[in-house]
């Protein structure tokens, strides 16, 4: 019995730290990676671009739902392989240069934008993303921060796209 009070109350006192440190942290936060891949810019948009293809080369993505325009711009909503459902829209679009995304859902824990920006460099194309996210939930904030990173979600997209065309990723920041 004492060992049970005394593992619920260690239990206790771990999540009051997390939380404490969790709601100490900032709601928002910067990250950014970049790539170069042996690819003009033209595919590399293409592949950031087509959303219905998500789930041939991107891994966490099981199906993409197109949904009506925004502003004239595309939208979708991802599921992922756990069944978690990611409404995105596109709020910028420069043809092969520049893209932002956004979350589209208000109402999740966390949100913000991504912005992929190609530049063609000798022998193919940096894809730089950067990520101005928001966190709301501050056991969410905890666990984005020291256990998944800033840059994890980044990570395995670049990944993912360097398996699509046959590369090995190597990151630049």
């Amino acid at each position: 019995m004492k060992f049970a009070l005394l593992v619920i109350a260690a239990l206790v006192a771990i999540a009051v730290i997390v939380l404490a440190i969790g709601a100490m942290l900032p709601v928002k936060h910067f990250a950014t990676r970049s790539v170069v891949f042996h690819q003009p810019p033209d595919s590399i948009w293409r592949a950031i671009t087509d959303y219905e293809q998500f789930p041939a080369w991107r891994t966490t993505v099981k199906s993409v739902e197109p949904l009506p325009l925004v502003n004239g711009l595309s939208a979708w909503r991802e599921t992922d392989a756990h069944g978690g459902v990611l409404p995105m829209e596109v709020v910028e679009s420069t043809q092969p240069l520049r893209l932002v995304t956004r979350i589209a859902d208000p109402k999740l824990p966390f949100g913000g934008t991504w912005t992929y920006e190609i530049t063609p460099v000798s022998g193919g194309s940096r894809l730089r993303i950067t990520e101005n996210g928001e966190v709301y939930n501050i056991f969410f904030r905890f666990v984005s921060r020291f256990i998944l990173g800033y840059h994890g979600t980044m990570d395995t997209y670049l990944r993912a796209l360097g398996h699509k065309f046959g590369e090995t990723v190597n990151f630049e920041n």
